[in-house]
């Protein structure tokens, strides 16, 4: 009999043991995700309790962190399941590290793209605070005249990171457009 305390965790031969909620909170994999990956073959030989409960070993964790490694990169479930059959295989060494320098490389082209996009987010960040930090009177009279070319310009005055015209050059000229309605 498991005693209160301890009755998330199960010992087999002096090591360890740990029920599907205990390792759903140190992965950060929900207990329901841990079932389908043992149903899809990417987490393989969990031991059972005399129950039937899953009672997972040190080393099933470390085998789920390292899926978290790969699904929190984007490796495709489809490559997570040739890795895991091939790590249980000997020899596959050269297969397992092809597979994983071309996920590197894939991660490396996505930080790449999401690089440019946060330069983008940050250009559009720095436009409205210029457009927020713009004086109030002088943005209101502008838009009222439609001197849009004026509006753009004192609120490039404002912006130390801004072109001429007052929108960085990744921002829409709808963004610009949206100074001179500002009120």
């Amino acid at each position: 009999m498991i005693s209160k305390m301890d009755h998330h965790r199960f010992c087999d031969d002096d090591r360890m043991r740990y029920s599907s909620g205990d390792v759903a909170d140190k992965t950060g994999f929900s207990v329901d995700t841990l079932r389908y990956y043992e149903r899809i073959g990417l987490l393989a030989g969990v031991a059972r309790t005399p129950g039937g409960q899953r009672a997972f070993s040190d080393a099933d964790i470390a085998w789920l962190t390292i899926l978290r490694c790969l699904r929190d990169t984007g490796m495709p479930i489809a490559q997570m399941l040739r890795y895991a059959r091939l790590a249980r295989i000997e020899h596959t060494e050269e297969e397992r590290l092809t597979l994983l320098e071309e996920h590197d490389t894939e991660v490396s082209r996505r930080i790449d793209v999401l690089e440019r996009q946060r330069e983008h987010i940050r250009e559009k960040i720095a436009y409205y605070r210029a457009v927020v930090t713009a004086p109030r009177a002088e943005r209101t009279a502008q838009a009222a005249t439609g001197d849009a070319a004026a509006t753009r310009e004192a609120i490039s005055r404002t912006s130390s990171g801004a072109s001429p015209s007052g929108c960085a050059a990744a921002i829409a000229p709808a963004d610009c457009a949206d100074a001179t309605t500002a009120s």
